[in-house]
This record gives structure tokens, sequence and C-alpha cells, in this order.
């Protein structure tokens, strides 16, 4: 039996909020995704804060996170919901 489906596994990246890299010590990628980077992540960002009038930009940290992901698809030469043309 010839295998009809060849799932692609794909990587989804995202990176969490830029907060002040000493609280970005206990920052959690969303469900189902893993955290790649450590400690207080990436700093590579900024964040903003709002005072009085003014709104002043710090550097900070953000996480960076991954998930895997299987995307069903047919291997060539097959099509259809169940894979079966020829």
């Amino acid at each position: 039996q010839m295998k009809k489906q060849c799932d692609q596994k794909l990587l989804i990246r995202m990176k969490t909020e830029c907060v002040p890299c000493s609280l970005n010590l206990d920052t959690q990628c969303p469900a189902g995704y893993t955290k790649i980077t450590s400690s207080t992540g990436i700093p590579d960002c900024r964040y903003y804060l709002g005072v009085k009038t003014h709104t002043l930009s710090f550097p900070g940290c953000r996480h960076h996170c991954v998930k895997e992901f299987e995307q069903p698809e047919c291997c060539q030469g097959h099509w259809g919901p169940d894979c079966m043309g020829e």
C-alpha cells in the first residue's frame, strides 16, 4: 500500500510581549508553544510607558516560542479529501 498522505511539518514562531528584562524571567509562551529562549529572553525590543503627557520607550526583553504543527497534505500525484487520485 502506497502512502498517499504526506503531512507537512510546519514550525510556527511567535514572540512574547516586550517587557522589562527583569520581569521577563517568568514570562510563559502561550499554551501549546515551547519557549526556545531562556532566562530573561532576548533584548531585541522596546516597551512603552506613559508618564503624564509623554510616552517613554525603554529597551526590553521578550521570549521566542515555537509550535510544531502537522498540516495534512497528499503525496505527489494524489489529491482529494482522501488522497485517492492517481
